[in-house]
């Protein structure tokens, strides 16, 4: 008797049979269902159990999210026109997710939908490649249609930004394809892997290339109110705030401070104060001109980022003493000037001007072991 391991090919082999015959049971339910739903809306039954729409009623009595509903029921308000796709169907030739895209594509151009222009598409491709061509396919047929819908997206986004009891900023935002395409199309070159060693996830990727899209493009003023003991790093010193009363560490201030525009505000004690600093980009106009010409891009060792998507690092901080010349002066990315101050890291000159990229200390756990 031949046993077929758990880890043999035709174990997977079986095994997928057995999900693709499950899928297409699943298929022809959800087809039942759709048929059902449809005459489900011509029974007015919802109304006499006090719901508004049979669709509230199928998602609440059914346990189904509301798309999911709508689905089937545009599914089934269709289905006499979409003949050769249920037949194809039921031929394992195209998924209920490919029925949902066609029904929702004609309800969407009415009168001028013709099914057998988008069959053999259909049967081609997956259900998200076909949504896709079905869009190019309403945009054809009625381009005023899709064009009023495209409007009526973009009038509903937002942008929701809320403040943690810790500082952390929560985004939660709605953009139409239009505006969400120019979003991505300005971070995804920001947010690529700045070499073979960088460890971020791709969301911690997106969420830098957002800062740095902003810091450099946008070139923000902040304002900055802090004590001489917090922008000298001494310890027991209080944090800094921002103008929106957001605590900051002094590492922060310090790698802002290194180029950014900055209105500080020093005090002396808890109250007193003693400066007022206005709004001065420190690396600008002939020295930054100076600066990108030298160095092109980011100093970091193993990093290429382009000089316009860089910030001035001090070397030695002028906070510690250091001087605005160009000697004491480096381009750093935003990923690399946040490791160099808030990071820990310290970047060095090394023989011939060669910068070093010296880890912060390793810290070890010591575990005391109790008597046996």
């Amino acid at each position: 008797r031949h046993v077929v391991e758990p880890q043999s090919y035709e174990f997977g082999e079986a095994i997928g049979r057995q999900l693709i015959e499950l899928q297409r049971q699943i298929d022809a339910l959800q087809l039942r269902f759709a048929r059902l739903a449809w005459e489900f809306d011509g029974s007015n039954y919802y109304e006499d159990e006090g719901f508004t729409s049979s669709l509230n009623w199928i998602r609440i009595n059914c346990h189904v999210q509301e798309r999911a509903a709508g689905d089937r029921m545009a599914v089934g308000r269709t289905l006499l026109r979409l003949p050769e796709s249920h037949q194809a169907m039921e031929a394992g030739e195209l998924g209920f997710a490919h029925l949902v895209v066609m029904a929702t594509t004609a309800e969407a151009v009415g009168e001028n939908f013709d099914e057998s222009e988008l069959i053999n598409k259909a049967r081609e491709s997956s259900p998200g490649k076909f949504h896709h061509l079905c869009e190019h396919y309403r945009h054809a047929k009625n381009p005023a249609r899709f064009a009023q819908e495209q409007s009526e997206m973009a009038e509903q986004r937002k942008l929701e930004l809320s403040r943690w009891p810790n500082g952390v900023l929560s985004i939660k935002g709605f953009l139409d394809p239009v505006g969400g395409a120019a979003l991505r199309g300005a971070l995804e070159p920001l947010a690529r892997k700045s070499g073979p060693d960088d460890p971020r996830e791709r969301d911690q990727r997106m969420a830098d290339a957002l800062v740095e899209l902003v810091n450099q493009n946008l070139k923000v003023s902040l304002q900055v109110t802090a004590s001489v003991e917090t922008l000298m790093g001494l310890p027991g010193s209080p944090a800094g705030e921002t103008e929106f009363g957001l605590p900051i560490s002094a590492k922060t201030i310090e790698r802002w401070a290194c180029d950014c525009s900055l209105t500080r505000i020093l005090l002396e004690g808890e109250s007193t104060v003693i400066d007022v600093g206005r709004a001065v980009r420190t690396v600008k106009g002939p020295r930054r001109r100076a600066l990108n010409a030298r160095d092109r891009c980011c100093r970091w060792p193993g990093c290429d980022r382009p000089a316009r998507l860089t910030a001035g690092h001090h070397l030695v901080h002028w906070a510690s003493g250091g001087t605005s010349d160009l000697d004491n002066q480096v381009l750093l990315c935003h990923r690399h000037h946040w490791m160099v101050h808030e990071g820990g890291w310290q970047l060095v000159s090394g023989d011939g001007g060669r910068l070093l990229s010296i880890p912060p200390p390793t810290r070890f756990r010591t575990y005391v072991r109790g008597p046996d």
